[in-house]
């Protein structure tokens, strides 16, 4: 996907060209059910005359309220519409093999999967048994709301559209930026302790070599930066998760070779700028910038601790002011905003940041809301569902309500430059604003769009810095025009990745996690690549570049 400013305006051919008539040929189109138009669009205006009950499926936070019409926002949903949900709700920490359990036994299935985060996979299996509808004529005549999304935003539409032309799931859409300096652009950000380069007369390295040297330093001095900041336990110079996401280090490493590193530890791909699909885990800079990682650990700069540990560990010790350097999405998560700054991109042969893939179109998850074949009033059910593209319900359902009554809300109810209602974000002082966003937002299929802050909504304290950072310290040094779009592809090859992913990506990550921690030699590294080679690699590319050919010629049309 490259950077367009005329890309919604292209998409739109794309898009009109995608829609088929509601009524499909066997296999997958079976699964519609009834035609739209048995149910008059009047007979589902909302708020109902007469309340009626439907049926859902959810998940809700472990720890947190377990009956969701307890939550307030759901209370509110039900005033407005005059439609009572008769919930089932799983336990985040339960939900995968239960929500399975649910999807395999239609005789007790519910009308709708609310916050189901299904995969394509899942999507398209559920859909050629029969389980779930396609939704695209039910979204333009009952959903008014998500039909203007897809109207003003094309892209969303054909993202959430497969080849066939059905859409089987409502999308949940977060924009925070757009493009190269939307907020998903880097996930695993690194930080680096300011209050220990002050302390040690250090500047913020710049290079690979200067990033090593400042490790070296927060090493030999760890007696005295534990004397004066009263630090229990040994320093760590830096420390992460292997492979872990966002808290994985291998932004370290995008200096190396053509400079691609490797961001992406779900599929290991990137898009070079004449739209070639790589492998990032197979090109010398990748090797290279290996070899200088295990270099780091050869010399104790890295936490012996970063190829085991869970997230609780990595986070215990960052709060005990015990490192120098970490990574993750915003390090107020680790340790605290005052004494820490952004590290920039490090230059080795040269110096880039390579854009996650998918992140041009910001927060995108195609398959959040199911309807399932059990709806009998499905344009009932997707009525209700687009109360929650409602402008001012989204930001609720994503972040969290207001006036309810306890000791924190995430939101108070003020007005914006037109005198308008508009959702402010409320300091929660010393609230966990994970823990508030946990306890009041419901999540589920919604849209919070770049349009909407300041006017329906202020954009979060956490989400503005972190945009800044991201426009002032890395878009800047992003070289790389392309990402690979969110694509929804067909049956067999989203089946053929998922296979080809279980061996390349395993291998992947294991010889990552071994050569950082034990080193590799020219050797290990062919035998790596032969390896890969019979896993399929050829194959596994070859998939991504002819569906991403596919989305620049329609695009381009």
């Amino acid at each position: 996907m490259r950077v367009k400013a005329a890309k919604r305006v292209l998409a739109l051919a794309m898009a009109a060209a995608m829609v088929l008539p509601l009524a499909a040929c066997g296999g997958k189109g079976a699964a519609a059910g009834a035609d739209v138009s048995d149910v008059p669009a009047e007979d589902v205006k909302l708020p109902l005359k007469e309340k009626a009950t439907i049926t859902g499926l959810t998940t809700y936070p472990a720890g947190s309220e377990s009956e969701p019409n307890n939550r307030t926002i759901f209370k509110r949903l039900e005033e407005k519409t005059n439609v009572h949900v008769d919930w089932t709700a799983i336990s985040s920490d339960q939900w995968g093999d239960k929500a399975s359990l649910q999807m395999s036994n239609t005789d007790t299935l519910q009308d709708f999967v609310f916050n189901a985060g299904f995969g394509d996979t899942d999507l398209l299996r559920y859909a050629e048994q029969g389980v779930i509808i396609n939704l695209e004529d039910y979204i333009d005549k009952y959903m008014p709301n998500l039909k203007k999304i897809f109207d003003d935003y094309p892209e969303y539409r054909i993202m959430s559209t497969d080849e066939d032309g059905h859409i089987w799931a409502l999308p949940w859409i977060e924009q925070l930026g757009e493009n190269k300096t939307a907020i998903q652009t880097v996930g695993n950000m690194s930080f680096i302790n300011k209050k220990w380069l002050d302390f040690l007369g250090l500047q913020i390295p710049k290079t690979t070599d200067e990033f090593e040297n400042v490790l070296k330093a927060f090493k030999d001095h760890s007696q005295d930066l534990q004397k004066q900041f009263g630090i229990e336990g040994s320093i760590i110079p830096m420390s992460c998760i292997v492979g872990g996401g966002n808290e994985d280090c291998m932004i370290l490493i995008n200096g190396f070779g053509e400079g691609y590193g490797d961001n992406d530890n779900g599929k290991h791909i990137a898009v070079t700028n004449d739209n070639k699909v790589i492998c990032t885990a197979t090109q010398e800079g990748y090797k290279k910038g290996v070899e200088w990682l295990h270099k780091l650990n050869a010399e104790g700069l890295i936490d012996p601790e970063a190829f085991t540990q869970d997230w609780s560990t990595y986070v215990a010790k960052g709060k005990s002011g015990r490192y120098g350097v970490c990574f993750t999405w915003d390090v107020a998560n680790i340790d605290n905003l005052k004494d820490w700054v952004p590290l920039p991109a490090l230059t080795a042969d040269v110096r880039n940041i390579t854009p996650a893939n998918g992140s041009y179109t910001s927060g995108f998850d195609r398959g959040r809301c199911v309807v399932t074949s059990k709806a009998k009033n499905p344009a009932l059910v997707c009525s209700w569902l687009d109360q929650m593209y409602d402008p001012m319900q989204s930001p609720q359902n994503n972040w969290g309500t207001y006036d309810e009554g306890d000791e924190f809300d995430i939101f108070k109810m003020g007005k914006n430059k037109d005198g308008k209602d508009m959702l402010q974000h409320a300091p929660l002082g010393d609230a966990s604003p994970v823990e508030v966003r946990e306890a009041e937002c419901v999540a589920g299929p919604l849209a919070v769009m770049n349009s909407y802050y300041n006017v329906y909504v202020t954009t979060p304290d956490d989400a503005q810095y972190r945009l800044d950072w991201i426009k002032d310290i890395y878009t800047p040094d992003m070289k790389n025009d392309n990402v690979y779009p969110n694509l929804f592809m067909n049956a067999e090859d989203t089946q053929d990745l998922s296979d080809l992913q279980a061996d390349l990506v395993t291998e992947i990550n294991t010889q990552k996690a071994d050569w950082v921690m034990n080193g590799l030699t020219d050797k290990d590294w062919d035998a790596y690549l032969k390896k890969l080679d019979g896993y399929g690699l050829e194959d596994y590319l070859d998939i991504y570049q002819r569906n991403l050919d596919k989305f620049n010629k329609a695009e381009s049309k």
